[in-house]
């Protein structure tokens, strides 16, 4: 039911927003005459690669200067990009990989292998659905770039205080989840988008019916300072994260 769902919606609203779509990749054409779209190479379901489509928001071979994580006023998101990311309308294009079976509408965010490689064996437990275009820690985590701004080590600050409780409320999702609570992830995610605080009371309501403990449903209100805590399955905090070289990087 999930899959046929995920496949009509995307179908449905590749062809609403065709129009719109294609006025979007004509701007960021326009900026740099280079490809609107990003083709990123993203762990799939059961640990395989599939390619995520999105809309490019950076400079051309953004990539490969091997740094995962984007802060707020990164020097290599375009203007045009800078917009649509304020939007999130970036991400509209992965209603193709929905459409394909890549991905879900709702489901964990799909991550770099990079990222994925440091999953705990609790962790890897994520791989086992498919990742998707929106889920609760999308709504939580909606301010990233600015959690992460001026950070020395952006990619190291994920890992403290974003990636705990991005993986436990993915887990979380994958225990409970049903149609219905995605139809309501959905509609929080839309939600957020005329009122972020709103959408943070729904996100707390689920956890509550789902027993989550009271320290995530704390960080998940983000009324207060995200705490820095081991990643599910892990005894420690991040201490240190390990970069690639650059040419490595490029042949990920």
């Amino acid at each position: 039911m999930k899959r046929c769902f995920d496949f009509l919606a995307a179908l449905l609203g590749l062809t609403l927003l065709a129009l719109p779509l294609a006025l979007i990749a004509l701007a960021i054409w326009i900026e740099d005459r280079h490809s609107p779209f990003f083709y990123g190479r993203r762990v799939a379901r059961g640990g395989g690669d599939f390619f995520m489509l999105k809309f490019r928001t950076m400079i051309p071979d953004a990539w490969r200067n091997g740094v995962n994580s984007t802060a707020q006023g990164d020097r290599r998101i375009t203007r045009v990009g800078a917009l649509l990311r304020k939007a999130k309308l970036d991400e509209l294009p992965q209603l193709w990989n929905v459409l394909t079976g890549d991905m879900s509408l709702v489901g964990p965010r799909p991550q770099v292998r990079a990222e994925a490689d440091l999953y705990t064996s609790e962790e890897r437990k994520m791989l086992a659905i498919r990742p998707g275009v929106t889920d609760l820690a999308s709504i939580v985590f909606a301010d990233e770039g600015e959690i992460l701004s001026g950070s020395p080590d952006p990619d190291l600050l994920y890992n403290q205080i974003i990636r705990p409780w991005k993986s436990r409320l993915a887990l979380l999702y994958a225990d409970r989840r049903t149609l219905g609570s995605d139809l309501l992830i959905l509609f929080l995610t839309m939600a957020s988008a005329v009122s972020r605080a709103r959408a943070l009371a729904g996100v707390v309501a689920i956890l509550e019916t789902w027993d989550a403990d009271r320290l995530l449903r704390r960080m998940a209100a983000r009324k207060e300072t995200l705490v820095p805590w081991p990643p599910p399955g892990a005894p420690d905090v991040v201490g240190h994260y390990p970069y690639v070289r650059e040419g490595q990087a490029a042949n990920a």
